[in-house]
């Protein structure tokens, strides 16, 4: 099952909002820290389902996704 569409673009558009990456896309967060995040467990709320969508999408070699929206969707 796909995530919302609207998620999706709001997940493009999403900063992270503190930490080593605070103002970095979430889009953008390197793999390691998502992975890190993962085993140290992801926040609640929508931004830890923003970091556990990007997280889900690159383990499962769906980057591509979020490449083709941005086209579609320039922020």
């Amino acid at each position: 099952m796909l995530p919302d569409p609207q998620f999706l673009l709001e997940l493009i558009r999403a900063e992270m909002p503190y930490g080593k990456y605070k103002g970095t896309k979430i889009h953008l967060i390197p793999d390691h820290y998502l992975v890190w995040m993962k085993r140290e467990g992801f926040p609640k709320g929508k931004l830890g389902a923003q970091l556990e969508t990007m997280y889900e999408i690159r383990l499962n070699g769906l980057y591509d996704l979020i490449i083709e929206l941005k086209k579609q969707n320039p922020t």
